[in-house]
């Protein structure tokens, strides 16, 4: 199942708890759906529980006589394709009329007396994700959108959702297909979306995935920054052990002075060892800096061997 199917399964099994709230989340459903005209209403949707949820909220408030076709989608196995049509032009009206739309509106817009509180707001805003929302894998990316059939009701979900007082919701619309897209990025603004309009748990999830992401990237980060410690190390040593043994060749091990002598002999020990822990390793220990400061005196030493 994906994470979008998640959400929407966690969204219909909210139950609204009196008959405004089933109004306005239908209202959500019906007029971001595929049709919905006076003599009209199509929903088509890929999701079984949202089809379910449409079909009960019809059945529950309106009693209309409701068409169901399921059809296999040609891209793909995995999914049907449920249409769900009012089939008499009598039940579209009685239903367009109830929401206050009317024959001679000029373009269909929403109509705000349909949620005029914050809970009726909830509502709508949860029926319109469920008939055309959708929301990313958290564990690939942070985008969440509406997928709205006309300009105008863009414009209106954009407004609604930039109006909700406990939310900074900052909406953006792009046209994709013939439709526009309203859509959020962030983890932050898709968790206060998803508790909002009722699906807590999957908002939990994401929060969850980002603090794992979040501890990944910090080993990474981690990780890498060691392997290019051990990578500096290594590249230093081997400079280091080169000079040594052109000193053992040409000169011997015994032509350094005692403090030159005793390192050399360290380090060609432990090929492996750090500047600190070689100095700590001494006979009477040094700092890194000391430690240092003597390995550029052997490899200047080694250098004077070639003049």
């Amino acid at each position: 199942m994906s994470f979008s199917s998640e959400v929407k399964k966690e969204l219909c099994s909210v139950n609204a708890v009196d008959t405004e709230q089933k109004k306005a989340e239908l209202y959500g459903l019906l007029i971001f759906s595929k049709v919905f005209k006076k003599d009209k209403i199509v929903l088509t949707t890929e999701n079984s529980d949202v089809s379910k949820k449409v079909t009960d909220l019809l059945e529950e408030l309106y009693m209309p006589i409701i068409e169901k076709e399921t059809t296999l989608r040609v891209r793909t196995t995995e999914h049907h394709l449920s249409k769900i049509s009012l089939i008499n032009a009598d039940d579209c009206l009685r239903i367009f009329d109830d929401y206050g739309h009317h024959d001679n509106d000029i373009s269909l817009r929403v109509n705000r007396a349909n949620i005029s509180s914050d809970e009726l707001v909830a509502a709508f805003l949860r029926g319109a994700f469920e008939g055309c929302g959708s929301v990313s894998d958290p564990m690939k990316s942070y985008h969440a959108e509406f997928c709205v059939p006309h300009k105008n009701l863009s414009v209106d979900l954009c407004k609604i959702l930039s109006e909700i007082p406990e939310c900074d919701f900052t909406p953006k619309t792009v046209v994709r297909n013939g439709s526009y897209v309203v859509y959020f990025k962030g983890s932050e603004q898709i968790c206060d979306l998803l508790t909002y309009i009722g699906a807590t748990n999957c908002a939990m999830e994401i929060m969850g995935t980002k603090a794992v992401k979040q501890v990944r990237n910090n080993i990474n980060r981690r990780i890498n920054s060691e392997v290019a410690n051990i990578t500096k190390i290594a590249s230093a040593s081997a400079k280091q052990l080169a000079a040594i043994q052109k000193i053992k060749d040409k000169k011997g091990i015994e032509s350094l002075p005692d403090d030159l002598r005793e390192i050399a002999v360290l380090r060609l020990e432990n090929p492996e060892m750090s500047l600190r822990d070689l100095g700590q390793n001494l006979s009477v220990p040094i700092s890194r800096s000391g430690a240092n400061h003597r390995m550029n005196r052997l490899l200047e030493y080694a250098e004077d061997l070639e003049l």
